[in-house]
């Protein structure tokens, strides 16, 4: 469900000086390649309107922590105050308890299932999020999702929230690649809309796992772009047709 959004407060600094990592991405260039022979061009979508578009932040809570998850946070900041500025809309996605199932229990262990089931911690939401970011009064979206995506129907209220908005693009961001990104990025692909994974926006636990993820959304689900690229995307769709949109050749890191 969602809940009354607090009042803006400036982003306060990391609660400790825990190292900080960012994972060495990667698309290879054969599937680049690929992709261009099929549809003309490296990356599936050009231009965004960023009224249509929200920024969605997956599960960024203490409980999630680790070197990569601190790397992506300044990645976080600048998407959701450019596309704010922009006219567009932020959406926290936190995860729910929702109740214990026989079937997590087996699969996880009764400690771990229980483990998971309280991650997203307790009392109103936007306290839960990381001490880093703050809820834009009256303008973010926060919500909670009962399974891995966000998009799977009947788990997460966002996919309506955001369709009674006129959404059509999501910019999908946090944690972990392989898991709830992944899923709600896939998932809300499947529903319509037009996803772009931020590269260096999201982390996992090793590179090889984030970047092997990024492979198979890049080929067969979602457009993937770094933040430097989406920002330039929500620059241009802001200022009009006049400015040029993201490159279609960039280097990859």
């Amino acid at each position: 469900m969602s809940l009354p959004i607090v009042t803006r407060q400036p982003p306060v600094p990391p609660l400790t000086d825990a190292p900080v990592r960012l994972h060495a991405w990667s698309i290879p260039q054969r599937e680049y390649a690929r992709q261009e022979e099929r549809r003309g061009r490296r990356h599936a979508y050009t231009r965004l309107d960023p009224v249509r578009t929200a920024l969605v932040v997956i599960d960024m809570v203490p409980f999630f922590d680790g070197p990569y998850a601190r790397g992506v946070i300044p990645q976080i900041q600048a998407l959701a105050g450019a596309l704010r500025h922009a006219g567009g809309l932020v959406a926290w996605v936190l995860p729910g308890a929702g109740g214990p199932t026989a079937a997590r229990e087996e699969f996880y262990g009764a400690r771990v299932a229980e483990l998971y089931r309280t991650s997203g911690g307790s009392g109103p939401l936007p306290g839960r999020l990381r001490p880093e970011f703050a809820v834009d009064e009256g303008q973010d979206l926060i919500v909670e999702k009962d399974a891995s995506s966000a998009f799977f129907p009947g788990f997460c209220p966002l996919p309506g929230l955001l369709a009674e908005r006129g959404i059509d693009t999501v910019l999908v961001c946090g944690v972990l690649t392989d898991v709830c990104v992944a899923g709600s990025a896939r998932d809300a692909a499947t529903l319509g809309l037009r996803v772009v994974v931020v590269a260096d926006g999201t982390a996992t636990r090793s590179d090889e796992v984030h970047n092997a993820t990024l492979l198979t959304l890049y080929r067969s689900f979602t457009d993937v772009r770094p933040t430097a690229e989406v920002l330039d995307l929500i620059r241009a769709g802001h200022l009009g047709p006049s400015v040029a949109a993201a490159p279609e050749t960039g280097v990859t890191p």
